[in-house]
């Protein structure tokens, strides 16, 4: 799961970035308008943590921004300012939550699960594709309900493959979503190819049913029977 926060106060942000990515979450942080309009403008994300007061700009701009072209990203707005006005206007505006400051970092943590499964998977702790189930919470897999082991990069690449069955994903999306939006500064993705050669022989070994093909050239489908 790919997350953008958007806080300009530093040490709140840096906290939120460590307790998200101790979930697993991959992370990318901004503190002011410009940067953030540049992010989602070029890069997807499952959720936006956003502050509305900034710097350089309105924070409910932005969730304007994402109304008026369409993005489905899980946005909660994390913000001191907590009048009814804010409130009100910024779930209007399509924002899923409403986090006053100050908060508990564990208050966020349950907050963006609880968007995204409401969001992305109907209210459900597991998705499953096949005789392969993933715990979106605990980030684990069990293929006819033996777990299958997993390092972190191949459960993210399983994961995207499965939110995306049946659908071609390109290697420049699989590996933003994956690896972040530094990897505009690759050459090329021979980094995929081993996480990819190495989970299909672990899928393969455990006998799951889905089936990740790659189409020449573009990327990778996962083929579920």
């Amino acid at each position: 799961m790919k997350i953008l926060i958007i806080e300009d106060e530093k040490d709140m942000r840096q906290n939120m970035q460590t307790t998200l990515e101790k979930e697993n979450f991959l992370v990318e942080p901004v503190a002011t308008y410009k940067e953030a309009i540049s992010k989602i403008g070029v890069y997807d994300y499952d959720c936006i943590l956003l502050d509305i007061s900034l710097p350089d700009g309105n924070g409910l701009e932005i969730l304007k921004t994402l109304k008026e072209k369409g993005y489905s990203d899980s946005v909660i707005i994390v913000s001191a300012k907590d009048s009814i006005d804010d409130k009100v206007e910024g779930l209007e505006l399509g924002a899923d939550d409403y986090l006053p400051k100050p908060f508990h970092m564990a208050e966020l943590n349950a907050r963006v699960k609880a968007v995204l499964r409401r969001r992305k998977f109907e209210g459900n702790n597991f998705l499953e594709v096949a005789n392969v189930k993933i715990n979106i919470d605990s980030h684990t897999v069990a293929v006819n309900d033996k777990d299958l082991e997993l390092n972190r990069k191949e459960f993210d690449v399983l994961f995207y493959l499965c939110t995306n069955q049946n659908r071609l994903v390109s290697k420049s999306a699989l590996a933003e979503h994956v690896w972040g939006d530094y990897i505009d500064q690759t050459d090329n993705f021979d980094f995929i190819y081993s996480q990819i050669k190495n989970l299909r022989k672990k899928l393969s070994d455990t006998g799951a049913e889905p089936e990740i093909k790659a189409v020449y050239g573009i990327g990778y489908k996962l083929l579920v029977p």
